[in-house]
């Protein structure tokens, strides 16, 4: 699939004045049984969950399990399912990787070097969103421009050459304050981990909580100063 500057220009003007749970209702019908949406369980994808689980949309949504996530992230993905009656998909890294990965180079190889945590993430998340996107023509994301300074730079509709998908987020333009709005109304399943400073929420080897005054993506691989703090599942 390829796509032009003027498909997403339009997708933009007709998702921008739309409520989250119009966009989906749109994307659901345009993109039918081509979509999906990935899920971290952290607080802008619980609210887009339940946008789309509240209205029974047909939009799976699955969950990259890289085996190294907070015990915390495991409990609500239980309570999500428990809360709407569904099964979030997850999907899990290749065992040889993972075997060839620790044999090589012990299990905490990513504070190495930028380049060995950018290769465990490429094991642990990369390669098993490739299986998730495959025969997908639109990929969901929880992504907001308020969460770091590279999520600034993007745009709510996206072409990813690297997957060779329309990413969209729907959410994109939502302030903290809306989005934790939204989480109350709707009593949405949330991560303790949320309220004890973890405002993303990765895998735990690799993930802290932030100081005041510090960006939301600040607590992700904190030890890489000069790194967009980024795992390679939203690069261009």
């Amino acid at each position: 699939m390829q796509t032009d500057n003027t498909l997403i220009e339009n997708l933009i003007k007709k998702l921008e004045a739309a409520s989250l749970e119009e966009k989906l209702i749109f994307l659901a019908e345009e993109f039918n049984h081509s979509i999906t949406f990935s899920s971290s369980l952290g607080l802008e994808d619980q609210a887009i969950s339940h946008a789309i689980l509240s209205q029974s949309l047909q939009i799976p949504i699955f969950f990259l399990d890289t085996g190294r996530h907070f015990e915390e992230t495991y409990e609500v993905l239980h309570l999500t399912n428990a809360r709407y009656q569904t099964k979030i998909q997850a999907y899990h890294p290749n065992y040889e990787d993972i075997e060839t990965l620790l044999n090589q180079k012990g299990p905490n190889s990513f504070y190495n070097s930028i380049e060995d945590r950018k290769e465990c993430c490429h094991i642990r998340k990369v390669n098993p969103l490739q299986r998730a996107l495959a025969g997908k023509k639109c990929w969901v994301t929880g992504i907001r421009k308020e969460q770091s300074e590279n999520r600034n730079q993007m745009q709510a509709v996206e072409w990813d050459e690297g997957n060779q998908i329309l990413k969209v987020h729907p959410i994109f333009d939502w302030s903290e304050e809306q989005l934790n709005s939204y989480i109350q109304k709707n009593q949405i399943p949330t991560n303790y981990l949320h309220k004890k400073g973890f405002p993303s929420i990765g895998c735990a080897p690799c993930t802290r909580a932030v100081k005041e005054g510090e960006s939301a993506r600040s607590g992700r691989w904190w030890w890489e100063q000069d790194s967009q703090l980024e795992c390679g599942l939203h690069t261009k």
